[in-house]
Parts: C-alpha cells; structure tokens; sequence
C-alpha cells in the first residue's frame, strides 16, 4: 500500500490552513463522475467546517472565462493541465487539487497556485489516485473518514482499476479507509457488470472484450448457466451475481476463461484471467440490491447525470440525499439507457461502422457528444475486438468542430498499447487535441479534418495491432 508522500501531506496540511481560516470559497469541477464525487467531497467537508462556499460543475473550455470572486478558489480534477494565468493576479488563493499531468514546473513556487498533484511526487494520477481521491485526500485532514467512500467511487468512476482489476496506490489507501470505518467492502469476484441490481443471465450476455456466443445473446447465457447446474432465479427472483455460491463463480470463472482463450491468439491467452475477474467495490450504508451498493453501478448513475447535465441531481444524491433526488438519478438511467439502445439501434439499422487495416468507426451525427464514447464501447462488442473503435460527432449544435471517442479491448492495452497518447498525438497533427487512458480516449478536431485524422491514426497503427 503506498504511503502519502511527506511533501504532498505538508502541501495538503498548507491547504487545509488555508481552507480552515476562509470565510467564502467557490469550487469548480469537472463535470464527469470523478468530478463530481470531488466537488461533492469538497462541499460535504465545507459544510462540516461550516464555511460559506459555491460549486459550480465546468468542462474544460469554460476556464478562460471564470471569474476571480472569491476569497478562496479551489479546482478539483481539474486545473494542472490548463492555463490558469488569469488567476495569477488574483487576490484570491487558488488551490488546485487534480491528477492530470500537469503544465506547470514544480519548482515555480511563485506561480501564485498552491497546486497539490501526484505527479510531482511520482505518483502516476492515471491509475495511482483519482481527482476525487486528492480532494479525499484534503478532508481526511480534517479526520472525515467517512468521505473516504466517495473517494472510491471516484476512483471506479475514472476507471482507475481498468488494468488491474483493482485499486492500487494511493487509492488502496483509501479503501483501507473506508474498510476501517465500515463503510466499504472489497473482495475478489467475476468481472460482470450489474452485480447487484442485473439477472444473471443477462449481465453474463454483455460481458467480454472478445466477442463470444454468448454476447448480446441472453438464450446462450441462460444455456450456459444450465450447462454450469448454475441456476438463474431463487423461487421467483431472478439471481444477480451478488447471489451467487463460490463454487458456482469459481465454475463460471473457469468456463469464461476457457471459452475466452479459443477466440484470441496465443499472445493474449495469458492475459484472460484479468478479463474475467477483479475486485468489486461495496458501499455497506447503501441498500442491497440497489445500483448504489456497487461502486460500478453507483458511478454509472452518477455518470449518466453528467451526460444529461443533471450534475445537481448527482451531487444531492452524494450529500445524502435520498429522496426525490434519488428518484430522479433512476428515472434519469431508464432515460439514459433508452436513448443508448435507440442509438445502437440506429447503428445497426444504418450499417454505419466502416472499417480500416487498423481501426473501425461509425459517424454518429445523430448522437449526442457527451454520449459518444459510451456508445462507441457498446458498438465495439459488435465489431472486430482486435481493432480500436472510434465514434465521430459534432460538439456542439453550432457545428464548432468533432468530437472523437475511443473504445478498445483491454487485452490491447494489456499488452502495451495506449491509446490515449496516441490520439493525443495523432490529434494535434490535424490542429485537434486529445488524450485520455489506454482503453477509453477522445479527441476534438477541426470540422473537415475527420478523413486525414483516420489516414493518420490508422498508418500509426501499423505493426503496433
């Protein structure tokens, strides 16, 4: 388990200083889950300290335009990686508390930011620790413990145990938090989606990065489970994972394995066991069978608040709200869920996705931006594993450029390749910019360009797939 480093915990103490004798503090961030767990972190540990304060949740091209108003300034999962120097006048102190790389040198102590990042104390923010981890990380200076949960979420939520199949790094640290208070639960199981809340048969039916018969097949995956003596309902409930026997996980673990390994080469055969099992998350105050007792599930509904810019619905329900708010984050799923499956429909329907030597992708117009990359990973399990797909829309409904999403397997990234600094480079090569993790990426480019940004990305592939 890594330890904090002496020199992030001196910084982390300066912002604790700072925050304790504010009187008025504005926060803004990012707009994604992991942003939003650590505006809600941040919020939760002002309100305890009973400090004055606004959070506004931003996405990246509103920095230029932010107003310096306040005594204290905090960016969360946000502002390492963005040109802030309009602040740098301000008479407000500004702390950034984020886990992207970073723009500025460590050593410029009088770039006027008390900024506190991982990766200028080794610490890779990829994978180590999430935005909403660093903002944990602040209030368990003020011993609020039992925020380390949310630090969780976010981590999941920023797919940060995508490689592994679990949190390491910093962010084992904060599960060992949350484990000590009683308030999360880890254990090694299946690598299913849907653990509380989905029927057996049909989490096992979405589940893999390799196309097997029994995905988007739910007949295959109930047979299967007749095959395994793996029984689907409990008298009349339909079984989720949750319910499951060792024994019955340990057959379906085998059985996965053995079906996966005949569909890939030789190369990716050792890598199968982490497809197919990781550790899940437990939330141990949330109610069982519910979206919110798993820590995936829990960040897909905080997730598609953020799509649909309902970011506040989001943050009431982190706060404890579990009331309307709550009912409005599931009415927001069904809705979320509808629009994905009309879209995947209209895919298919269209025949969109083309294909290249080293990629395939769909041109999405008709599909919201915030969307794409969700869509691009469910279409990914209809296409060729073996290549990276890539979803095309516009930005905006003025027309103001494409964005590009990226889905791949993770048997490619297991073995080395890392698609968020290539599209990073590719994108810039065509006046775009981009970037992101090894499995999930994206990208905006200038309208006109989407014809040379596939030639480029695709030649940059050769020999690499």
């Amino acid at each position: 388990m890594a330890e904090i480093p002496k020199d992030m915990n001196k910084k982390l103490m300066k912002a604790h200083e700072i925050v304790e004798n504010s009187e008025d503090v504005k926060i803004y961030s990012h707009i994604d889950c992991d942003g939003i767990s650590a505006g809600a972190i941040l919020s939760l540990t002002l309100d305890r300290l009973e400090i004055d304060h606004e959070l506004e949740f931003i996405t990246l091209d509103m920095i230029p335009d932010l107003k310096r108003e306040n005594q204290v300034t905090i960016f969360s999962d946000l502002g390492s990686g963005q040109d802030l120097d309009h602040f740098r006048t301000s008479k407000s102190q500004v702390i950034i508390l984020d886990h992207h790389p970073p723009l500025r040198n460590i050593s410029s102590d009088d770039s006027g930011f008390l900024e506190i990042n991982p990766h200028y104390h080794g610490i890779d923010g990829s994978f180590q620790v999430s935005g909403g981890g660093m903002c944990y990380l602040l209030a368990r200076t003020f011993e609020f413990h039992d925020l380390s949960w949310i630090g969780v979420l976010s981590a999941i939520g920023d797919m940060q145990n995508n490689l592994s199949g679990k949190l390491v790094g910093i962010n084992e640290q904060i599960v060992q938090d949350g484990i000590d208070i009683g308030m999360v639960a880890s254990e090694n199981d299946l690598a299913l989606y849907g653990r509380q809340t989905r029927p057996l048969f049909l989490a096992l039916s979405y589940f893999g990065d390799v196309k097997l018969p029994i995905t988007n097949n739910r007949n295959e995956a109930i047979q299967l489970l007749k095959k395994l003596d793996i029984p689907t309902k409990n008298q009349d409930k339909q079984r989720t994972l949750y319910d499951l026997s060792m024994d019955e996980k340990k057959k379906l673990f085998n059985e996965l394995v053995r079906m996966m390994s005949r569909e890939v080469p030789p190369k990716y055969v050792k890598y199968i066991p982490r497809l197919v099992s990781g550790d899940a998350y437990e939330f141990l105050s949330e109610k069982k069978y519910t979206a919110l007792r798993d820590a995936s599930e829990f960040s897909t509904a905080i997730n598609a608040c953020s799509r649909h810019k309902n970011t506040e619905i989001a943050l009431k329900v982190l706060k404890g709200d579990r009331g309307l708010a709550l009912d409005d984050m599931y009415y927001l799923g069904r809705e979320h869920r509808s629009y994905l499956a009309q879209k995947m429909q209209w895919i298919q329907e269209e025949d969109r996705i083309s294909t290249m030597n080293n990629l395939q992708y769909f041109n999405g117009n008709q599909i919201k931006s915030e969307v794409i990359g969700t869509i691009a990973g469910m279409v990914l399990s209809n296409g060729d594993w073996k290549k990276p797909m890539l979803g095309f829309t516009s930005i905006n409904d003025e027309n103001e450029g494409l964005k590009i999403s990226l889905r791949c397997s993770r048997l490619l990234a297991f073995d080395g390749i890392h698609f968020g600094h290539l599209i990073s480079k590719v994108a810039k090569k065509v006046g775009g910019n981009g970037g992101g993790h090894s499995v999930a990426c994206g990208a905006y480019i200038p309208n006109g360009k989407q014809e040379e940004f596939l030639r480029i990305f695709d030649e940059s592939l050769n020999g690499i797939i």
